[in-house]
Formats: C-alpha cells, sequence, structure tokens
C-alpha cells in the first residue's frame, strides 16, 4: 500500500491544498473578484484568472473544483467589518464616519454586487457567501452604533426609523450609480447621512 492509499483521499486533497501559500491563494481570489468586478460573472473563467494569475489551470482545479466553488472561497476570504473601531462620541458623528468609510469602498463593493446580481439568484451558497462577505459585517457593525447611541440616550430605543438606517444607506449605495450614473464617493455619502438619516432620527 503506498502513503497516500493509507492516508485516505481526503488527507491527500488537503495536502495538495496546502502547497499554496496564503498570499498565493489570497492573489487568486483577489484576481478572481477583480475581473467579475471587470467583467461580470458569467464572463469569468477559470482559464482566465490562470492566466491573469501565471499559473496552470491545473492549480486551481486542483483547489476549487468549479468557478462557483472558487468565487465563494474568495467572497469567505475577503470579508471585511469596515465600520469596526467607529466611535466618535456621538451617534451622528459614528454615522457621518460610516459615510465617509462606505463611499471609500462603494466603487468596488457595488460594482460587485451588480456584477454577481444574477448569478446570486441562481447559487444560495453563492448568495450566502455574498452576504457574509460584504453586507452582514457592516450590518452588523453598523446595529452596534445605532445600539450605542440608544445607550448614551441620543436616540430613543423604539424610534421607527432606527430599523430603516442601514436599508437607507445600503440602499443609496446600490441605486445612484443606476439614478445618476455615479457612485457614491464619501462627499455624496456624507451629505446623505445629513439631509435624510440624521434628520430621520431627530439628530444634526
Amino acid at each position: 500500500m503506498t502513503s497516500q492509499a493509507a492516508e485516505g483521499p481526503e488527507t491527500v486533497a488537503a495536502s495538495r491544498r496546502s502547497k499554496l501559500t496564503p498570499e498565493r491563494e489570497q492573489e487568486f481570489f483577489d484576481a478572481v473578484l477583480e475581473q467579475i468586478r471587470e467583467c461580470g460573472y458569467e464572463a469569468v473563467t477559470m482559464e482566465g484568472v490562470a492566466a491573469s494569475t501565471r499559473c496552470s489551470k491545473s492549480t486551481l482545479y486542483r483547489q476549487w473544483r468549479n468557478k462557483p466553488q472558487f468565487v465563494v472561497a474568495a467572497l469567505r476570504a475577503n470579508r471585511r467589518a469596515r465600520f469596526t473601531g467607529i466611535d466618535t462620541g456621538s451617534l451622528a458623528g459614528d454615522l457621518r464616519q460610516v459615510a465617509r468609510a462606505a463611499g471609500a469602498w462603494s466603487g468596488k463593493d457595488t460594482r460587485l454586487l451588480q456584477a454577481l446580481g444574477h448569478a446570486i439568484m441562481q447559487d444560495p451558497e453563492l448568495k450566502q457567501a455574498l452576504r457574509e462577505a460584504v453586507v452582514e459585517p457592516e450590518i452588523a457593525a453598523l446595529r452596534e452604533i445605532l445600539r450605542r447611541g440608544v445607550e448614551r440616550g441620543e436616540v430613543r430605543a423604539d424610534h421607527p426609523a432606527l430599523e430603516y438606517v442601514p436599508a437607507q444607506l445600503f440602499g443609496v449605495l446600490r441605486i445612484r450609480p443606476v439614478l445618476e450614473g455615479a457612485y457614491a464617493d464619501p462627499d455624496y455619502l456624507v451629505r446623505f447621512v445629513e439631509a435624510a438619516v440624521l434628520p430621520a432620527l431627530g439628530l444634526t
């Protein structure tokens, strides 16, 4: 019996996967997400990613059996909580900082959401991975910011506008490119927060 046979197929597969360094794996993930932003999900191929990262197709297929698995892994590896750490001491100040942070990455993330729009409706795992990577971390951090504002007494816990703040912010990120042909940059989002979100909460 060979050593591979003794180890079993799962151990062998894990050994093959471990040959990639974390840095090289992240290079693949960055490449596939950028190609999705530029070309759309349907146009991206494993062969194209292999060419752009100067590796063999077999390297990618050894790690991930198909494109959906590859993209799911890339999304989960790029999970970010960009609002974590925002704490200016006031809810109004925090929401302005959230607007600046969201505006700084809105182009990349909005393009990714747009490019994956049809695919995520067809693939539940891809949809969940997108939520885990792009949506849920920011929603959780934003709700924590709102909770602190309630604890400080800046807004009532039962204020009817509280539950709609995430929809306001993430909605404008998605819809501005459709309405105006431009992404919601930091200046635009700060103006939006000051004109629409803060007044809805009774803040200035």
